[in-house]
């Protein structure tokens, strides 16, 4: 405190005054006038290289990559029947057994009919090599009377020319029907044989095998059953199991029509399993080549191999398709960038400078991501920007950047 002291001397006496004033108000604003302000820290990111891509996200479920309701090709009773769902059977493997007996009295008659049609055929035989004895006879006697007439003309009446040159005629048609009635038996040999592989391959019929590696997921028939051929689909026969390859699975995705013309055959992709929190790599492998009118979508089957069984038919999952990328383009965190309105590819940032000053500057953007924006111009690699609320911030404020993704300060970073 400050006190001042006043004399004044009047005629009348002496007074004295003590005038007590306290500037103290004055110099503190003046000192607060000269204390610089706080520094604030804001968070910041480092513009960076690196590479991006813009993806949609599609959804499918995993069928299995083939699946087939086993029949029975032949009608009977089920003998056996020995795998049950869960079962991982081989391809080739014996599933069920069915019980066909008169099948086998089919195979013994079929059998003994062709034994009766080459008894046929060894007598047709016999009958030829008569037949070709008594035409050689008759035509070496024709051939020797004509030989005696030609030399001696009158000797012999030509009616004992015509008569053994007649038998010569008959006995080489009887050799032609021989040879036809042997012909005849083969054609039987033929077609009893014939008769005899069909019912031969009826009966491997009553053994029911898996038509390819897989798994049983459901199981119709027992012991016992009475099954119908599936001969056609027409009929109601009861299949046996169900077979379904699931070392090899199928993901049928609705690629919208917009991108339709990036799906290329071979094409890898990561497929995304949100119930297992795990990632399998695909392969496109097919695709329908034709839009669907009602959905505007594209058929595109995905394979993913699955030999150790992790994944089971029905699961849902996702798949990244890459519909646009860049190799190492210089990015910022969206949360850094403010559009200008009525444009995707122009922006401002608020850039930290050397100093620690705050400045404005345009970028010009292109690709944009779920977190980061392309910045074609306007900043360069290593330049810090803010990321957090720019709305009380100003051009060449000083403040404390924070790296949001080191979790550091500029100056560290410099």
């Amino acid at each position: 405190m400050c006190v001042k002291t006043v004399v004044l001397a009047p005629a009348l006496g002496v007074l004295t005054v003590f005038l007590s004033a306290c500037g103290s108000t004055e110099r503190k604003a003046e000192a607060r006038s000269v204390v610089p302000e706080a520094t604030q820290t804001v968070a910041a990111a480092q513009a960076v290289s690196q590479n991006l891509s813009r993806n949609v996200v599609l959804t499918a479920e995993f069928i299995p990559f083939q699946e087939v309701e086993v029949m029975a090709k032949v009608a009977g009773y089920v003998k056996e029947i020995r795998v049950d769902v869960g079962d991982h059977v081989q391809q080739g493997q014996v599933l069920a057994t069915i019980e066909v007996p008169e099948m086998q009295d089919d195979m013994t008659r079929a059998q003994a009919t062709i034994d009766q049609a080459e008894a046929e055929v060894t007598g047709f035989r016999d009958e030829i090599r008569r037949a070709e004895s008594a035409h050689d006879i008759a035509h070496l006697s024709y051939q020797r009377l004509a030989a005696v007439v030609k030399e001696r003309p009158g000797l012999l009446a030509q009616q004992e020319i015509d008569d053994a040159h007649g038998r010569d005629l008959v006995a080489e048609a009887q050799l032609a029907g021989a040879n036809s009635h042997l012909s005849a038996a083969m054609q039987k040999v033929s077609v009893t044989r014939s008769e005899w592989a069909r019912v031969k391959t009826m009966l491997a019929y009553t053994q029911v095998t898996a038509p390819f590696a897989g798994v049983i997921t459901k199981r119709y028939a027992n012991t016992g059953s009475m099954i119908q051929a599936g001969t056609a689909s027409q009929t109601q026969a009861m299949p046996l199991v169900r077979l379904s390859e699931n070392s090899l699975l199928r993901l049928i995705l609705p690629v919208p029509e917009s991108i339709v013309s990036l799906v290329k055959v071979g094409q890898g992709l990561t497929v995304r399993v949100p119930t297992m929190n795990r990632s399998f790599p695909g392969r496109v492998a097919r695709f329908s080549d034709r839009v669907q009118l009602s959905t505007r979508t594209m058929e595109t089957e995905v394979d993913v191999r699955n030999p150790g069984f992790t994944l089971v038919p029905g699961m849902y999952a996702e798949v990244d398709f890459t519909t646009e990328s860049r190799s190492h383009a210089l990015t910022v965190p969206i949360t850094a960038v403010d559009l200008i309105a009525g444009s995707e590819s122009a922006g401002t940032v608020m850039a930290v400078t050397t100093d620690g000053s705050l400045e404005s500057r345009d970028v010009s953007l292109g690709l944009q991501t779920a977190d980061s924006f392309e910045v074609r111009a306007g900043l360069q690699e290593g330049d810090i920007v803010v990321t957090g609320n720019r709305a009380i911030l100003r051009p060449g404020q000083h403040v404390r950047p924070k790296l949001i993704d080191a979790g550091v300060s500029a100056t560290a970073q410099k």
